[in-house]
């Protein structure tokens, strides 16, 4: 009998078992992760891909995590099958050239049926079918019986990274939900009797262009179990989101909806489990930082909120929801990760703004579905295309539009909608499916032949270095001439590359015969990347160069890094205590700085925060630097930024009884050498973070100077002292009202004046008229009031008039009387019609309606549909 344990012991227990081992147990990163290669963490090792590539040095030779990650490459199947998610934990062990096979397979098996308490009857086993040795692992040292060790082809259990690079087997354990069926035809594709629960894979070649595999010298062990997975087999329970770790959210939706979710039918069950597991994703994403958006990243999330509010939405839930149901998955969360509930109030404003903002979209996309199906008629079909559109572009549920079709004697293409879908999968797939460990080429490639770079530019602003490597274009090369834009690695430098938020160091490197000017520095895995550009002499490879930072610039960039410190020191003390930062700008000119903040900071507070920190400056604190192990750096209460990965040893940046934070910049030895601090904007750049920008030292002076400068310039053509200017402009902009108001009216008088001329050209159609018409040069209010005019004097009547009151801008009105209306004509739904002919759209009440366009050439054309439709109608 298995023993339940909830999610939150299961993961415990993991990390306990092989910190036992000897492994270094690591928290979880970001779900924002260093690696450019990829949008989000899409697998336990992805913190450690510089490890396993030889890039960086393992601090421990053996590590241990729980890490989130988010996968958006099978979405359709969340809540579809009983283990698909997008958001999951992944629990693993790692080893960096230290144990391999034999220990990796023996601690699997002894966690798997002695900690976890498996019934090793119930565990079957796989292994890549040329893996000899794997397969002799698991039957002579572990005792399986041949015939519950399956061997599989490549695709199924050889690793990859990607066309080259690290690869190796695999061999996965999986659990046995119906032992009762024997062992004589096991098959472990059939994912109603076994679920994979943990996977190791032994990363041992290395597979060059040509596809050849080559003995890694240092052999990796990289495996994940799924905390999803293994909870529900310990809680025995029949799919993954019955579990603890995401059944109470689902019961939330549930309740919200009236629904008893074990008296659900499918469809609803499915429609729950959805919301369950994005939710979680979402709740997460948020957590580290991510904001909703149309790209990216920030693509992922919206994407991933906007399917929780529509199948809300299809369950019946037609009231804001989702921080109600966030609020849950912060609490199943907050004991793992503690950040999550200090971000409660960014993620829930974030989500009731996505949620109003999608809602409005989705009633777009009813429009859209009413007029299709009016456009097609009773007893036709709804083109898959057109109903995947609805579904991708406007997020309308397929089963919304199915359901609204049959009321009106439609179907819908299914076949077309699917292959639609299986393209954006495709396209999905392509983009996620791999962790690219090839990225850096020439970099790579060198790294066998050159050692990191050594950083001295902390104590030495200059210093003799020799060129190790030498790249035009990213290709490496032996020599660079004048001219030449060119990438320099030495073996020690005194180049601040860009990191932490503040931008590399610029300076120059020069030998007897060459002078490089650097304009930037990168770090890439230990290498600082100078780029540059020769301006005399010729480069060569192991040159001896004296690399000289442009000392004026690296004091404008320790003033801005310093004074950001005393920023967020400033904002915790008079905003919130709880304010964290979201990310930084540290450059020679400027700094700026983002951090989580649900409301605007009010000016008061700004000019408050701006004293304080110039009190500081002027009181001369000492910027003390030093190294610290880690957990005594954060005990001693050094503010970390969430998400960042730091060594065991930190550097720290202390101005004592003002700030203490973890920063690896360059700083002021003490504040007084900032000299003043001006915050120039506050703004809002994202759902819960705000933005500060500001100068310090020099650039304050540069920024007053042209304040200065405007002010004179305004004085002088205002005739007026500088304190006066803004009564003057006070005065100015009343004048300039109400010269517009005048102008307006005249405007109004002169279309009234028109108006009259325009009742001959009234059609008769039976009992009605129908004034169809263009005023040039009219603006829409003005074209409103006289459409309201003529509409009155002209008894059932249809008014329906077009202007172009400047170039590009197409305004249309129309005004119907009660018995047009009363004949079934709407004035919203003729205008809306015929301004998508000059590009625009537009509706309003069935008697008086505005819309707008873009395209004048084509006012003519959709006057005359008006016209046409009206005859139509009033006929």
């Amino acid at each position: 009998m298995l023993t339940p344990l909830s999610g939150a012991q299961i993961r415990q227990t993991f990390l306990d078992f092989f910190a036992s081992k000897g492994h270094k147990i690591f928290p979880s990163a970001s779900l924002v992760p260093e690696d450019p290669t990829v949008l989000l963490t899409i697998a336990g090792m992805l913190p450690f891909k510089p490890i396993f590539l030889g890039q960086r040095a393992a601090e421990f030779p053996r590590a241990t995590t729980a890490q989130k990650c988010v996968r958006t490459n099978d979405i359709e199947n969340v809540g579809r099958t009983a283990r698909h998610h997008t958001f999951f934990e992944m629990l693993g062990n790692f080893s960096f050239g230290d144990y391999f096979k034999s220990e990796a397979i023996a601690w699997a098996w002894e966690l798997s049926t002695q900690v976890y308490g498996l019934p090793p009857e119930r565990v079957v086993v796989s292994v890549f079918e040329e893996d000899d040795e794997a397969f002799a692992i698991w039957r002579d040292e572990i005792g399986i019986p041949e015939h519950r060790i399956q061997r599989m082809g490549a695709d199924d259990n050889f690793w990859v990274s990607g066309p080259t690079g690290p690869c190796g087997p695999c061999s996965e354990l999986y659990y046995d939900f119906k032992p009762e069926l024997g062992d004589d035809h096991i098959d472990l594709e059939d994912d109603s009797r076994f679920i994979e629960f943990y996977n190791l894979v032994f990363m041992q070649y290395n597979r060059d262009v040509d596809g050849k595999l080559t003995p890694l010298k240092s052999k990796n062990i990289d495996t994940g179990m799924g905390l999803e997975r293994m909870a529900q087999i310990l809680q025995q329970v029949p799919n993954n989101y019955e579990t603890d770790l995401i059944f109470p959210i689902v019961q939330t939706a549930a309740e919200i909806a009236g629904i008893d979710y074990a008296k659900a039918d499918e469809s609803t069950k499915v429609a729950l489990k959805v919301i369950g597991d994005h939710i979680r994703a979402v709740v997460h994403m948020l957590a580290d930082g991510i904001t909703a958006s149309n790209e990216g990243r920030g693509y992922v999330l919206r994407r991933l909120i906007r399917r929780v509010i529509r199948y809300g939405r299809l369950i019946g839930i037609n009231q804001e929801f989702t921080p109600q149901v966030a609020e849950t998955a912060i609490a199943l969360a907050e004991d793992a990760y503690p950040h999550v509930r200090r971000m409660e109030l960014t993620i829930k404003l974030a989500l009731q703004r996505e949620e109003i903002r999608f809602l409005k979209t989705l009633e777009f996309g009813e429009r859209e579905l009413a007029t299709l199906i009016e456009k097609i008629g009773p007893g036709g079909q709804i083109p898959g295309e057109n109903a995947f559109i609805l579904y991708d572009t406007y997020g309308f549920p397929l089963e919304l539009t199915q359901e609204i079709a049959a009321e009106k004697g439609l179907t819908v293409d299914l076949e077309g909608f699917q292959a639609e879908m299986e393209k954006q999968r495709q396209r999905s797939r392509n983009a996620l499916e791999t962790i690219d460990l090839t990225v850096q080429g020439s970099l790579n490639q060198l790294a066998d032949h050159i050692h990191e770079t050594e950083f001295l530019g902390y104590v030495q602003p200059s210093t003799e270095a020799e060129v190790q490597a030498l790249m035009v274009g990213g290709h490496s090369v032996t020599l660079a001439e004048a001219g030449t834009e060119v990438q320099v690695i030495l073996d020690q430098t005194p180049f601040y590359a860009e990191s932490g938020g503040q931008v590399g160091d610029r300076g120059y490197l020069s030998g007897e015969n060459v002078l490089v000017r650097i304009h930037d520095v990168q770090k890439e895995s230990g290498f600082y990347v100078h780029y540059g550009r020769i301006e005399r002499g010729t480069l060569h490879v192991a040159d001896v160069v004296n690399a000289q930072i442009d000392l004026a610039c690296r004091r404008r960039a320790q003033a801005n890094h310093t004074a950001t410190h005393l920023l967020q020191a400033a904002l915790k003390q008079i905003v919130d205590d709880q304010i964290s930062q979201a990310g930084s700008l540290v450059a020679f000119d400027r700094l700026r700085f983002d951090f989580h903040c649900p409301r605007p900071v009010t000016a008061d507070e700004l000019q408050q925060i701006e004293d304080l920190i110039n009190t500081w400056i002027a009181e001369a604190h000492t910027a003390q630097t030093y190294i610290l192990p880690l957990a005594e750096a954060k005990a001693r209460g050094a503010i970390a930024m969430f998400g960042e990965k730091y060594a065991n040893e930190v550097r720290v940046l202390d101005v004592p009884g003002v700030s203490m934070e973890l920063c690896g910049g360059t700083h002021v030895s003490n504040t007084a050498e900032i000299g003043l601090f001006k915050i120039i904007s506050e703004s809002g750049v994202a759902a819960g973070i705000r933005r500060i920008e500001a100068v310090a030292g020099p650039s304050v002076l540069e920024y007053l100077n042209v304040r200065d400068a405007v002010v004179k310039d305004l004085s002088d053509r205002f005739k007026v002292k500088p304190e006066e200017i803004p009564d003057r402009i006070t005065t100015l902009q009343n004048e300039l009202k109400a010269t517009q108001k005048q102008l307006e009216a005249a405007k109004a008088q002169l279309a009234l004046a028109k108006a009259d001329s325009l009742l001959a050209q009234a059609e008769a159609s039976g009992d009605f008229k129908i004034l169809v018409a263009e005023m040039a040069g009219v603006d829409p209010d003005s074209l409103k009031t006289v459409a309201e005019q003529l509409q009155q004097k002209l008894p059932n009547s249809a008014v329906v008039l077009g202007s172009v009151p400047e170039p590009g801008k197409v305004s249309l009105v129309a005004a119907f009387s009660p018995e047009v209306v009363k004949k079934g004509l709407q004035a919203g739904k003729l205008v809306g019609t015929i301004a998508k002919i000059c590009g625009g759209g537009g509706g309003g009440r069935p008697n008086l309606a505005q819309a707008g366009g873009r395209d004048d050439s084509k006012l003519p054309a959709a006057l005359e549909e008006a016209k046409q439709q009206l005859k139509s109608g009033l006929s």
